[in-house]
C-alpha cells in the first residue's frame, strides 16, 4: 500500500479515535468518498494498537492502578481503588462484546457500513451530545463512577458499534447526563476505551494472523507508530483544552460534516 495512503489512514485513526468524532465512520469514508481501496484488517490492527498505546501512556497513573487491582477482583474482592477500577471497566466492556458479537454473526456490521448511515449518525449524535453538554453537572470526579454508572455507560458505548455514532462521543454524553465534569466525563471515556480497543484488536488480530505477510507486517507497522504519535497530541490537546471549552466546536463539525455525506448520500 503507498506510504501517502498509510499516513492517511493512519493520522485519521489517531486523530479521530479519542475525538468525539467517530474514527471508524472517518475510515470507512476513505474508500467510499475517495475511490482508494479498502485499508483491510491488518491495517485496522495495526491502528489499533498505535491508539490502545497512546492512551495507556497518556493515562498510565490510573491504568497501573488497575492492573494493580486486577489480581483482587479475579478473587471477588472489590475492596480497592485498584479492584474497583478494574472491575467497572471490565464490566463496561461486556455490553459492546456482546453486541459486536451480534453484529459479526449477523453479517449486519457490514449493512451499516454506508455513507447514509454515518451521516446520520453523526448528525442525530452529535446534536445528542450538544444537548447532554448543556446540562449543569453535579460536583462528582471520575472516582465517584458506580456500579449502575459503569452498566450505563458501557450500554451506551455500545451504541458505538453503529458507524458514525463515536465511542468517546457517545460515552462522554453518557457521562455528561449522569452528571459528571467534562474532563472527568471524557477521563472515565477514555479509560472505557483501553479494553474495549484492546478487545477488538484482538479479535481483528486471530482474523488476519494467517494471512499477514512481510509487506503486510511493514506496514502495519508504519500505521501503528503514526497512528501512536497523532493520537497522543488529539488525546493531550482535547484534555487541555476541556478544562475551559465545551464539546460544541466538535458538535459543530459533526453537524456540517453530516449533512455534506446526506447530501451525497441521497443526491
Amino acid at each position: 500500500m503507498p506510504l501517502f495512503h498509510l499516513l492517511i489512514i493512519a493520522l485519521i485513526q489517531g486523530v479521530t479515535e479519542f475525538l468525539p468524532v467517530s474514527s471508524s465512520g472517518h475510515l470507512i469514508l476513505i474508500p467510499n468518498l475517495t475511490g482508494l481501496q479498502d485499508q483491510g484488517q491488518v491495517i485496522d490492527v495495526a491502528a489499533h494498537v498505535g491508539t490502545l498505546a497512546a492512551v495507556v501512556l497518556y493515562f498510565w497513573a490510573d491504568v497501573r492502578v488497575g492492573l494493580a487491582g486486577i489480581p483482587r477482583m479475579l478473587t471477588g474482592r472489590i475492596d480497592t481503588p485498584g479492584s474497583k477500577l478494574a472491575f467497572l471497566l471490565a464490566l463496561a466492556t461486556i455490553p459492546v462484546i456482546l453486541f459486536g458479537l451480534a453484529l459479526k454473526l449477523t453479517g449486519f456490521d457490514e449493512v451499516l457500513r454506508s455513507t447514509a448511515v454515518i451521516g446520520w449518525t453523526m448528525l442525530g449524535f452529535g446534536l445528542v451530545l450538544f444537548w447532554a453538554d448543556r446540562k449543569d453537572p453535579s460536583p462528582k470526579s471520575d472516582t465517584d463512577w458506580s456500579l449502575k454508572e459503569a452498566i450505563v455507560m458501557g450500554l451506551w458505548q455500545a451504541v458505538a458499534l453503529i458507524p458514525g455514532t463515536s465511542r468517546s462521543g457517545i460515552t462522554i454524553t453518557a457521562g455528561r447526563l449522569l452528571g459528571y465534569q467534562r474532563h472527568d466525563a471524557a477521563k472515565l471515556s477514555m479509560l472505557m476505551s483501553i479494553p474495549t480497543i484492546f478487545a477488538s484488536g484482538a479479535l481483528l488480530t486471530a482474523q488476519v494472523i494467517e494471512t499477514a505477510d512481510a509487506a503486510a507486517a511493514r506496514d502495519g507497522a508504519i500505521v501503528a507508530a503514526m497512528s501512536f504519535l497523532s493520537a497522543l497530541l488529539a488525546l493531550s490537546l482535547m484534555m487541555r483544552l476541556l478544562r475551559s471549552t465545551s464539546f460544541t466546536p466538535y458538535v459543530i463539525y459533526r453537524v456540517i460534516l453530516g449533512v455534506i455525506l446526506l447530501f451525497i448520500a441521497y443526491a
